[in-house]
């Protein structure tokens, strides 16, 4: 599904508030697998669509790498990918990180989030690629 960037921006909106609902019950300590099923029954509950531990075929000059692949801890909508962590802060390797798999996935927008803070909205980061041009890209998170 392809999103405008307003829908896009709506839908990260979305996410993040189900992601928000999660970290207020657990707060910080616990694994990212937790938070996955978490943010996954969340997300289910208010009807968005997505798959879990989604695999990203790589392609290398003419050829599928067919074990290398990655898989996406959340993928919402064919169109947001989803990495979670559990780590002390976000370092710019995740970022980098998150900015490859849209590049591999050809999607345009992924949020970074640390469930290991205090205040979920200091643990979360977006990130895009080629985002489609609008003026409603900007995000307050």
């Amino acid at each position: 599904m392809i999103h405008s960037a307003k829908t896009l921006n709506q839908l990260s909106h979305q996410v993040i508030a189900a992601a928000m609902d999660v970290h207020r019950e657990f707060g910080c300590g616990l694994l990212e697998r937790v938070y996955e099923s978490a943010l996954a029954y969340e997300l289910k509950q208010r009807g968005i669509a997505f798959e879990r531990q989604k695999p990203v075929p790589i392609r290398y000059k003419n050829i599928l790498l067919d074990d290398e692949g990655f898989k996406m801890d959340l993928c919402v909508e064919n169109s947001i990918i989803i990495e979670l962590k559990t780590v002390p802060q976000l370092l710019p390797i995740h970022s980098a990180q998150l900015q490859t798999y849209l590049r591999l996935s050809d999607m345009r927008l992924g949020l970074l989030m640390n469930f290991n803070v205090v205040l979920l909205k200091e643990g979360i980061k977006r990130v895009v690629h080629n985002f489609p041009e609008d003026e409603t890209t900007s995000i307050q998170l």
